[in-house]
Parts: C-alpha cells; structure tokens; sequence
C-alpha cells in the first residue's frame, strides 16, 4: 500500500502487442490529429479575423473550437506515444494531469452547448429582445464562467483522488481515468465518490436538462411560429443538437466503463469506443458547423480557394 503522491507509474493493461500493425495505427491517429488541429484552428482563424462574425453565437463556437483543441492534445499525444511503445506505462504526475485534461475538456463541452442552446433560445424566442439581452459583455462572462468553473472544481477532484492510499498501480482503461484510479484505493473512499457524484451532477446532468428546456421552448416557438422562424431554428439547432447527441453517446460509455463489468464486450470494441468522444468529437465539432452554418463556410470557401 502507498499513497498515490508517492506511486511512480502506473501500467495502463487494456493495450496490446499489433506487432508492425502498429505503425500503421500510428499514421491513423496522426492523420486524424492533424485533421482536428487544422479544421479547428482554421475556424478559430475565420472566426477572430472577421469582424462579421464578431457576433455572440460566433464568440461560443469560437470557444467550442478552443475546447475541442483542447481535450484532443490531452489525449492524442500521449496515445502516440503509446501506439510505439512497447512498455506502456504513464507516471503518476502525467496520469493525473491527463485526468485533469479530460475531465475539464467534458465539463468545458457540456456548459459550453448549454450557453449556446440559450443563446439559441434567447434568438429564437425573443428576437427583438436578442441584442438587449445577449451583449458582447455577457458573452465574455459566459464563456469565461464556462471555462472558470471546470478549471477548479476538477482541482479539488484531483486532491482528493491524490491523497488515497492505493493497493496497485495497474489501469484497466486506454487512457488515465479517475474512477479508474480511485477503484484501486484501499483507503475509504466515500468522499470521493460524493464529490464525483456532485460533479456528475453539476457539470453533465443540470446542463442536460437546461438544454432539454430550452429545446422544449424553441419547439413550442417554432409549432406556433410562421416558416421562417422554422427554417431560422433548423439552420442554427441542428448542428447543435447533432454535436449534443455525438458527443453524450460516447461520455454515456466512458461512464458506463467505469462503472460496471464491461469483461465482456470485445477488446477492441472497448477501446474503440472509450476513445470515442475524444477522437470523433473535435473533428466532428468543426466539420459540422463548417459546412452547415453558412456564414462560416462561405468565407472558409475563400479563405481556401480564393474565391470572392
């Protein structure tokens, strides 16, 4: 037994021997990283150089598009380097500052679609009002409090995971996981467990039902409204909705993972899907608002092909 301060490494036991498959396993995750660092900072650029698009609902995706750079480099460079390793070991401090990654990249996405849905609701359901009620001022404060409130309350998750005593060192999952972490403690762990449940609540379940009502909200406005404000709310809610629904599937394994025998589902399958909402996620984000929210992908056509 040792508290996890003092432990070294921990041995990650879900990879592999791929033999020269590997390599190419390698050149997957890279092109498909590469592929997020350029559709995501290609966005970032339109989105900051045109004043046109200075706009609150810009400003979240602006933000979104960060968030999703953001979890992809906690991930993707570490997975590399364990594609080619033969040892596949993390130390302590990587392990849990990948933990920290994670966890404020999932809360960071979670409140950054619930301030857009109400952003979306405050547009749909009060245009005349929008200008007065969402003001460049309140969009900074909402982005910032976006990215404050998971910064430090995964501070304090993190403590508490760090000062268990821990019977082992072995992780039974493709990356580093908290609940994978503290299911090696020996110490008592009741804590741990409350606080992850208030965190579950707090940075999942209550942005889930905010964006529920505002949907309720708009689909009320949009039955009883004329054609346009239809098509208005199809144009801009559907993208949403879509990343909302792609990126919830894949958390909603990770947590089941974690928390339950998931022995027997295939190997591959498990690591396939845990990896799911941290690979699809950041490309899919960007590719979806580039080609359905207009603006975008007008001025992306020529930025790319000098188009005017």
């Amino acid at each position: 037994m040792m508290n996890s301060t003092h432990l070294s490494y921990f041995t990650l036991s879900v990879y592999f021997d791929t033999g020269f498959f590997k390599y190419l396993f390698f050149m997957i995750v890279m092109c498909l990283y590469v592929c997020i660092l350029g559709a995501n900072v290609l966005l970032i650029v339109v989105i900051c150089v045109n004043r046109s698009l200075h706009e609150p609902m810009y400003l979240f995706l602006c933000s979104l598009f960060v968030n999703e750079l953001y979890g992809s480099t906690g991930l993707f460079p570490f997975l590399l380097v364990q594609i080619l390793s033969d040892i596949h070991t993390v130390s302590a401090p990587l392990c849990f500052l990948q933990v920290y990654s994670v966890y404020t990249y999932v809360c960071v996405e979670y409140l950054n679609l619930t301030v857009m849905s109400y952003d979306r609701y405050l547009a749909i359901c009060y245009p005349l009002q929008y200008n007065t009620h969402m003001t460049s001022r309140k969009a900074a404060k909402l982005i910032a409090a976006t990215w404050l409130f998971p910064f430090l309350s995964i501070v304090v998750l993190i403590f508490l995971t760090v000062s268990l005593t821990l019977c082992g060192n072995i992780l039974d999952t493709v990356y580093c996981g908290n609940f994978f972490i503290v299911k090696l403690a020996c110490s008592d762990t009741r804590v741990n467990n409350i606080y992850g449940l208030f965190y579950t609540v707090i940075s999942i379940v209550i942005p889930l039902l905010l964006i529920l009502y505002t949907y309720m909200r708009i689909l009320r406005v949009c039955f009883s409204g004329s054609k346009q404000t239809r098509q208005k709310a199809l144009s801009t809610c559907t993208p949403h909705l879509a990343s909302l629904i792609n990126f919830s599937f894949g958390v909603l394994f990770e947590v089941l993972q974690s928390r339950f025998d998931m022995s027997s589902v295939p190997n591959m399958l498990r690591i396939l899907l845990s990896l799911y909402f941290l690979t699809c996620q950041p490309l899919f984000t960007p590719v979806l608002y580039g080609l359905k929210m207009s603006k975008i992908r007008i001025i992306c056509k020529c930025l790319l092909y000098g188009e005017v």
